[in-house]
């Protein structure tokens, strides 16, 4: 089978997205030429970028004066030709916010933060993502709208109310089923992986400033269901190691 027909752009831009720490976010100066900077990034839990801007900072007060921002975000850098790796341009609105989920999964995507977010001059913005342009490799160039990146969070109103406390409990007893998921599902090696966020359809692992998004076999809307999908995935993994080992 062509590899090619396997290619989804909507997973792997929504995968850049939850994966990518660190991203060029491009402002307009006053005379309207364009401003690029280095910034972090996490996500919220629809999947709008969030970032962590001091006011200090030119492009803070460029959007100040400007709402449009784009930021690129890049697939980790692998040995080769560095163009040939997964790249998404977002075009979008930024604006700041005081949603306490966006603090709470910037701060766990990116911990060495803590040292000076809580300074008066810092504040949290979200991009309201407007559009999308995909470049994943010869032949695979797409542009996307904000619907088909965004996760639906309709009817997940008693999942996003657990996610703090799920996140807590599955770091405090769950390590080991964490170190599961990344080194089983996620072919990741070696321990120290701890659970970021989660969403509806899926959940965020992370080891220092490393992301992988593990997606959830269905979606998930409350902490019940939540539970039973970690756990039955947990067990499945488990039994396929048992089995292996006879």
């Amino acid at each position: 089978m062509d590899a090619r027909n396997d290619f989804d752009p909507q997973k792997a831009t929504k995968r850049l997205l939850r994966e990518t720490g660190t991203g060029a976010l491009g402002t307009l100066l006053p005379d309207g030429a364009p401003y690029v900077s280095l910034a972090t990034v996490a996500t919220m839990p629809d999947g709008a970028p969030v970032l962590l801007l001091s006011k200090l900072a030119r492009h803070t007060g460029n959007i100040a004066r400007d709402t449009r921002v784009s930021l690129l975000l890049a697939a980790e850098y692998r040995a080769g030709d560095p163009l040939a790796g997964a790249r998404v341009s977002i075009a979008g609105r930024i604006a700041r916010t005081g949603d306490a989920a966006a603090k709470r999964r910037f701060l766990a995507r990116h911990p060495s933060a803590r040292g000076y977010a809580e300074f008066p001059d810092f504040g949290f913005f979200r991009i309201e993502i407007e559009g999308a342009h995909l470049v994943s490799g010869f032949g695979r160039i797409v542009d996307l709208a904000a619907a088909e990146l965004l996760t639906p969070l309709a009817g997940a109103e008693a999942l996003l109310a657990a996610e703090e406390s799920a996140v807590d409990h599955m770091n405090e007893d769950h390590l080991d089923a964490i170190a599961l998921y990344a080194g089983k599902l996620l072919g990741e090696s070696g321990e120290g992986w701890r659970l970021a966020s989660l969403d509806p359809e899926g959940c965020d692992l992370v080891r220092g400033e490393r992301a992988r998004r593990l997606p959830f076999p269905e979606r998930v809307t409350s902490g019940d269901a939540l539970r039973k999908t970690l756990v039955k995935m947990a067990h499945a993994l488990r039994g396929s190691a048992e089995n292996a080992s006879r």
